[in-house]
């Protein structure tokens, strides 16, 4: 595809996967080169920027615990009003549109006002950690099934609460995102629900980063575990027995000199 491809006055709703800025995919790569503007989450990795052309309109949208943030209104905004203008926006977003990036939001948006559209997804961070922590979702033995979690849901959201009753008796692996600050509640709240507090959890911070770090502790020592190690966001917790067959250094954190944390199989007393 070359720019002749892209029609102006399109979103093009990308997934720039998880960090790794290789992770991104062709299609992905190709919109960006074509993009006239370029809406740019903070989680994606600056250097997939490099695609883009140096004369296009980029607008990164916040950092993360700092500075100012678009909000989800300014967003939508100014994503429908270069397309008004006749010009090809790619939105950038962190992993995938469509795992808890608000790419349907956004379609719905686009496609109240008559906007051609594409989602080009990515690799969303829940699935990377089975390739770059090396901790398998999935296992013949152990677990034949994935859950895809929110530790964080919307305070006005409509409906019944989540039933994590449910949840806890799912069989096979939780994975769950954007959990640190609301871990104590969760955790919490899986085991009243019937989960095991001895359930191994991983967590993964920065998955694909140079930064990466996992860690590992039990789902009853998780949010105090979190605290002892300052652990922050981005990470992604994995629930399941899964974990324990990961190995304590993947092939990428040796690839990169990471050392993993001197604690990090303990469980805090």
């Amino acid at each position: 595809m070359n720019r002749d491809d892209i029609k102006p006055g399109t979103v093009f709703l990308v997934g720039a996967g998880p960090g790794d800025p290789g992770l991104i995919t062709l299609r992905g790569a190709e919109c960006l080169n074509s993009a006239d503007v370029i809406l740019c989450d903070y989680l994606a990795n600056q250097s997939i920027l490099d695609h883009a052309r140096e004369d296009a309109e980029i607008i990164v949208l916040g950092r993360h615990g700092s500075g100012r943030s678009f909000s989800q209104e300014e967003i939508v905004g100014i994503m429908l009003d270069r397309a008004k203008r006749g010009l090809a926006v790619v939105r950038l977003k962190g992993g995938d549109p469509s795992i808890f990036g608000r790419g349907a939001e956004e379609a719905e948006e686009l496609r109240a006002e008559g906007i051609p559209y594409e989602i080009v997804p990515g690799i969303t961070t829940g699935l990377a950690v089975a390739a770059y922590a090396e901790i398998p979702l999935t296992h013949r033995d152990e677990s034949s099934a994935v859950a895809l979690v929110t530790g964080r849901e919307r305070h006005d959201r409509e409906g019944p609460a989540f039933d994590y009753g449910a949840l806890a008796a799912f069989p096979g692996t939780l994975v769950f995102y954007m959990g640190v600050s609301t871990a104590e509640e969760w955790s919490r709240a899986l085991i009243e629900g019937g989960k095991p507090p001895d359930t191994p959890v991983g967590i993964v911070q920065r998955v694909s980063h140079r930064e990466q770090q996992s860690h590992r502790c039990t789902l009853e020592t998780v949010s105090e575990y979190i605290r002892a190690h300052g652990i922050e966001a981005p990470s992604v917790f994995i629930i399941g027995d899964v974990v324990d067959r990961g190995p304590e250094l993947s092939w990428f954190m040796k690839e990169q000199g990471i050392d993993p944390p001197a604690d990090s199989t303990d469980s805090v007393e």
